[in-house]
């Protein structure tokens, strides 16, 4: 399967006291949004585009730096739809036909890593543009979700607000990749979320 890493960095982070996206976990390491492209490289992705929003000027460079693409959703204040919808329009532009999905993944989930990323597209293997997989932890739906190109426009014009894709999903249901051996999947929203012994 020919798939493109769609990362949603927009959020101003205001719990986190700054855009989550330029955030350094280590305050001599790399920013999340370095090290969250870097793991979807690795995970095979050869095209990672980034969606940004707040401090989208002190963001580009980032990266472009990590050889990813930048795009602006010049509405980022609305929340997680409008991410999602600049991205896929994005995408939509821009992508060769033989692409046939998008792996949809968060800035600020500091233990999701790369392995996680290898067993949902390996999940969505041989699904075509069709393939809805969404990993979870013990159950609890999370991400990243592989979202199949046929999903794209549907979604984009459902996702509103801080819902993203949640309509869509719960309209056509996706299958469920357990990673809750691998991670924990929750979000980072406050710096105690970050700090050492805070995830697993």
């Amino acid at each position: 399967m020919s798939t493109v890493g769609l990362l949603l960095a927009a959020g101003a982070g205001r719990r986190m006291g700054g855009p989550k996206a330029l955030v350094r976990p280590d305050p001599t390491g790399p920013t999340l949004l370095e090290t969250t492209v870097d793991r979807l490289q690795h995970a095979g992705l050869e095209r990672v585009v980034v969606v940004l929003g707040a401090a989208a000027g002190e963001s580009t460079p980032l990266v472009l730096s990590v050889h990813a693409e930048p795009v602006l959703a010049p509405d980022w204040e609305e929340g997680m739809g409008a991410s999602l919808r600049a991205g896929l329009a994005h995408l939509d532009e821009t992508t060769a036909d033989d692409v046939e999905a998008a792996l949809v993944t968060l800035v600020d989930l500091p233990d999701v890593g790369t392995r996680v990323y290898r067993r949902v597209l390996s999940a969505g293997r041989g699904a075509g543009r069709s393939v809805l997989a969404r990993a979870t932890y013990a159950g609890t739906a999370g991400h990243p979700v592989l979202l199949g190109r046929d999903h794209w426009a549907e979604v984009a014009r459902t996702a509103r607000g801080d819902r993203g894709a949640r309509d869509h999903l719960a309209a056509h249901p996706p299958t469920p990749v357990e990673c809750g051996d691998l991670a924990h999947g929750r979000d980072a929203d406050t710096p105690d979320d970050l700090a050492p012994g805070a995830t697993p």
